[in-house]
């Protein structure tokens, strides 16, 4: 690898890692608006429809137990039920309560304003998730 690729190779992965950290930031300030914590607005923001503890785990990209500890402090607020899977007995679906619905709309619209998304129109964002989707895909 050539000096010129290594440069740029570094100083992409910083940008990534900026912007993670920018949105990270994001959803910590508007989850806190709502007396959530940042796992939690982003488990709320992965339930668009049934899932079971493994499908939220993947979507918040952490392990099954730290989604778990998650799902518990949601049961607790009323936002979010366990509910028996329909075809695996030894699974749960989790389902979003009328609360947790009405929570969740709430988040998503914070979440979009003032995003570090926002200075990118609408094509570059479709540009940058077709990027990063082929990047990880590897």
């Amino acid at each position: 690898m050539h000096e010129p690729d290594v440069t740029a190779e570094r100083e992409l992965c910083g940008l990534v890692n900026g912007l993670a950290r920018q949105i990270g930031d994001h959803v910590r300030e508007r989850a806190t608006t709502l007396g959530l914590t940042a796992p939690q607005a982003t488990a709320l923001r992965e339930m668009t429809g049934p899932l079971t503890m493994r499908e939220l785990a993947e979507r918040m990209s952490c392990e099954p137990s730290n989604a778990t500890f998650v799902v518990d402090k949601l049961e607790a607020l009323g936002l979010i039920e366990r509910h028996p899977h329909p075809t695996d007995r030894r699974a749960k679906r989790l389902v979003l309560t009328a609360a947790g619905t009405a929570q969740r709309e709430q988040l998503l619209a914070l979440l979009v304003q003032d995003s570090p998304l926002a200075a990118l129109s609408a094509a570059e964002q479709g540009t940058l998730h077709a990027l990063l989707q082929r990047a990880l895909a590897r």
